[in-house]
């Protein structure tokens, strides 16, 4: 059994509530179908009955009726969501006719859904860009306490399977934080780390990526690294963290001995952290589109319930497998 077919079994298990917003697109139309046909979780869509019935009929889907859908316009809990944001808003003079307003969009009112503990995640993006999906849950679900730091992990499936554990390494942040502080850096690696055990089912071994080893290169950047590095490893003891590593020598076990001898993750990681958005986005690309590796994700870590984005071009599978991924970050809660 592979990591995804364990991801879908153990949602199964859980049987979370996960509410898709973009509910007329018709990718995710077709994802929630499948999701209730196997049971992965329960669906709940937003939007009106008879328009997302009428559109499962034109594209031949068969368990859309047993998804609940919440209608923004007749749905009877509006009035407590109302009050909830202006109560978490009213710093900001939030009103409640604003806040009605507010909830006319899905995307907000899926995240109150799940700040009441009416759904259990999130999986949003298909046809939203990251920015308007991630505004509600900053705004109204907020962050873990004691993690400042939104960011993106991705599940890397390497053909390879001499690289990290059978070919699987875990990547981030590729999504989200564009230039994280150190205590930022430590906050990723610390949250990655926790992803690779919760929805990877590994043995963390996090290396923070540098363009040197081992002071091996003398830069405000790689202190940055190396300050991270030690954070990290006060903030989750139970973790291994080293850093800073080169790539190679994080990942390559000959290059690992030479470079740091002593570590016990050079050559073996399985979690990389990148110091910036831009130096991992482009890595998980590189090795998605050249290694013909499978990119699970992004997964985002860090909110305080889970609500995950998807890319615009996503596939069915795609919404499949985050669905899957974002009821087994919920279950872990």
């Amino acid at each position: 059994m592979d990591l995804l077919d364990k991801i879908r079994n153990n949602a199964k298990k859980h049987n979370m509530r996960i509410v898709l917003p973009e509910s007329l697109e018709d990718r995710t139309l077709e994802a929630a179908s499948i999701l209730l046909g196997d049971s992965i979780a329960q669906i709940i869509l937003i939007g009106k009955s008879e328009e997302i019935n009428n559109r499962a009929v034109e594209l031949g889907l068969q368990n859309i009726h047993l998804a609940q859908i919440v209608d923004p316009e007749s749905y009877e809990k509006m009035d407590a969501y109302a009050d909830m944001m202006v109560e978490i808003r009213k710093k900001k003079g939030l009103t409640k006719d604003e806040a009605f307003v507010l909830l006319k969009n899905p995307l907000y009112l899926a995240t109150l859904m799940i700040k009441a503990g009416d759904a259990d995640g999130e999986v949003a993006g298909a046809e939203n860009a990251t920015g308007d999906v991630l505004r509600p849950a900053f705004q109204y679900v907020k962050t873990i306490p004691g993690i400042s730091v939104v960011s993106g992990a991705f599940i890397m499936i390497l053909p390879d399977k001499s690289f990290g554990d059978n070919g699987m390494i875990v990547f981030a942040d590729c999504a989200v934080h564009p230039d994280p502080t150190a205590n930022e850096l430590a906050e990723i690696a610390v949250m990655t780390a926790k992803t690779t055990k919760a929805i990877a089912e590994m043995e963390p071994r996090v290396a923070l990526l540098s363009f040197s080893t081992r002071g091996s290169a003398k830069h405000e950047m790689v202190d940055k690294v190396r300050t991270a590095t030690e954070l990290a490893r006060k903030m989750a003891p139970e973790f291994m963290f080293d850093g800073e590593l080169q790539a190679d020598a994080a990942i390559v076990e000959s290059i690992g001995k030479k470079k740091a001898p002593d570590s016990e993750i050079a050559g073996r990681a399985n979690v990389l952290v990148f110091p910036t958005l831009e130096s991992g986005n482009i890595a998980y690309k590189l090795v998605q589109r050249m290694a013909k590796a499978e990119a699970v994700g992004p997964v985002l870590q860090g909110m305080a319930a889970p609500i995950n984005d998807l890319s615009r071009g996503c596939s069915v599978n795609d919404i499949v497998n985050l669905v899957a991924i974002t009821a087994n970050q919920a279950a872990g809660k």
